[in-house]
């Protein structure tokens, strides 16, 4: 995932001391709030710092890193709530990234660059890739529901091999989709960009910079997951809400950000590349990732998910299949997309029960 220039949140990385000196004092809701907002930034710093290593590995090498590490918070904060077994707000936040990326970022850089050119294109073989590739993904999450929903005597054991088994293909499939588009065929995603910016940085400070930020996401994470629940009942806020929507916003905001910088410059392919490119790692990397994560830690998680969770991720899948087909956008159908996440945002601060 490419990463160039973009404005900086990191002056959120004042709350990094801060969330410290709640957590001392025991200070749960601000621990969970500033936890949560010096995320931000520090995610921000992990995708500079990966990319900056990805300029010396050359387009090849740095685009796998870029693929592998590109949601490298959302994998630490997941697995430090499967630790807590709560499965449910894992799920919500990986279907609330998938549909973050599609209907939030997508749409408010379909508005932002609408407004400044009437109408932009974009590459629809790259976004047809990534459309289909979702589309499969979410037939993925369908199988283990429609196993629980047609066999409701299907057991522990039924559903953890399905899901195994779905988790495997997966990230087959992903894999799949990296070689066609990094090595077999790159040259028919990459023949209209730019010739690649050199490094800024040097590959030493880059890497102690993207060790450190992993650290401390690892340890914000850890208390944002440790402060959830008495946060969540003294905020009177619904798990699913802050699974589906909160927890995707803090770990993305950097790429949101980097998204609709590059719309407004009239850079589409790159806005599709993080928003839609996202939400398909998360979909065939990182889910099924965390189901073996979850084994291997004790505590194990299928892959069933809710009827509003696959329905908003479906939902979500088939309108960006849609309009990748065109290959063109402006801000009326970004208003249509932020209008969509909106409504499901709407919904789910309704839902109240995530077991």
């Amino acid at each position: 995932m490419t990463r160039l220039r973009s404005p900086s949140l990191d002056w959120l990385l004042v709350f990094v001391p801060v969330s410290l000196v709640a957590e001392l004092l025991g200070q749960t809701v601000v621990v969970f709030i500033t936890s949560a907002l010096a995320i931000v930034p520090l995610a921000g710093l992990i995708g500079r710092s990966t990319d900056q290593v990805a300029r010396r590995l050359g387009s090849r090498s740095g685009g796998l890193l870029n693929a592998t590490l590109g949601n490298v918070t959302e994998l630490i904060v997941c697995t430090l709530l499967i630790t807590t077994g709560s499965f449910a707000i894992v799920k919500a936040t990986l279907i609330g990234s998938i549909i973050g990326n599609l209907l939030l970022v997508l749409g408010i850089s379909f508005v932002v660059g609408g407004f400044r050119h009437k109408e932009q294109r974009f590459s629809a073989r790259a976004a047809g890739v990534h459309s289909s590739s979702l589309l499969l993904a979410v037939a993925g999450l369908l199988m283990p529901a429609l196993l629980i929903l047609t066999t409701p005597q299907s057991g522990f054991i039924e559903k953890e091999v399905v899901s195994g088994i779905v988790a495997i293909v997966l990230i087959l499939l992903y894999g799949a989709a990296l070689a066609f588009t990094q090595i077999t065929h790159a040259h028919l995603f990459r023949a209209n960009e730019e010739a690649p910016e050199q490094p800024t940085s040097s590959l030493r400070r880059s890497v102690i910079v993207l060790g450190v930020s992993a650290g401390l996401v690892g340890l914000e994470s850890e208390w944002l997951v440790t402060s959830l629940s008495p946060a969540l009942t003294t905020l009177h806020l619904p798990a699913i809400f802050v699974g589906l929507i909160v927890i995707p916003i803090i770990g993305n905001a950097a790429e949101h950000a980097s998204a609709v910088f590059f719309a407004a410059r009239d850079r589409l392919d790159l806005t599709l590349e993080i928003a839609v490119g996202s939400s398909t790692q998360i979909a065939l990397f990182v889910a099924p990732i965390l189901v073996f994560v979850s084994l291997a830690i004790g505590h194990p998680m299928d892959f069933v998910f809710t009827a509003f969770e696959i329905a908003v991720v479906s939902l979500a899948t088939l309108i960006v299949a849609l309009i990748s087909l065109e290959g063109r956008s402006n801000w009326l159908s970004g208003v249509q997309l932020v209008g969509a996440y909106t409504v499901i945002a709407a919904a789910a601060f309704f839902i109240r029960s995530v077991s």
